[in-house]
């Protein structure tokens, strides 16, 4: 069982890597601001399933098979940049041309959960969370530390997705609607750049 100290310093680190600004939330964000909060939900919950099952798997040891391929995290990283410039390209190009037209597609609940292997910040949140959080790796430890995030990223993501739907608000021209996805595309693409930084 995890420690009341150590399950309170989860539950803070948990909160602060959930709420800031990253790849799924800038997506979120945008998101709200093309489609509501409504038309959000599967993206939200991809998130927010995604990876706590993330976290389930990684701490029951599928990051040994990354230690035993070491080329795996070249192609993680040649994924990962690919996957978020092709994010971007979906988000600059969400704001409709033409007033009636339709936005663009939205990300689906199985797009965003299996984005999570492919974001560098789930990555670095999955496995430090593991190391410092779960003592032992038992996996009643990792269960604990995957329901914690789960619980918590949850309204995140609704704040970021909140925060994009009122934004619309002042959007209401479709100019104005394509400055702001190409805004949110341009930070997407910035938020790859620490991958291209891992070792």
């Amino acid at each position: 069982m995890i420690p009341f100290e150590l399950l309170t310093a989860l539950v803070g680190f948990a909160l602060v890597s959930s709420i800031t600004p990253g790849p799924n939330n800038i997506m979120l964000m945008a998101s709200g601001a093309n489609f509501g909060f409504v038309g959000s939900i599967p993206h939200m919950l991809g998130i927010s399933i995604g990876f706590t099952l993330m976290i389930v798997l990684v701490g029951l040891g599928l990051i040994q098979l990354f230690d035993a391929f070491p080329i795996s995290y070249t192609i993680l990283k040649i994924f990962s940049i690919v996957y978020l410039l092709w994010l971007a390209w979906k988000i600059a190009n969400a704001a409709p041309p033409k007033g009636s037209a339709p936005p663009g597609e939205k990300i689906t609940f199985i797009q965003a959960a299996l984005f999570q292997w492919l974001n560098p910040k789930a990555w670095s949140m999955a496995l430090t969370s593991i190391a410092a959080y779960a003592p032992g790796q038992t996996v009643q430890a990792i269960l604990v530390v995957a329901t914690v995030f789960g619980a918590i990223i949850l309204p995140t993501v609704c704040i970021w997705t909140i925060m994009g739907k009122q934004i619309r608000f002042f959007l209401n021209k479709p100019r104005w609607l394509q400055a702001f996805n190409a805004g949110m595309a341009l930070l997407l693409i910035l938020s790859a750049l620490p991958v291209l930084l891992i070792e």
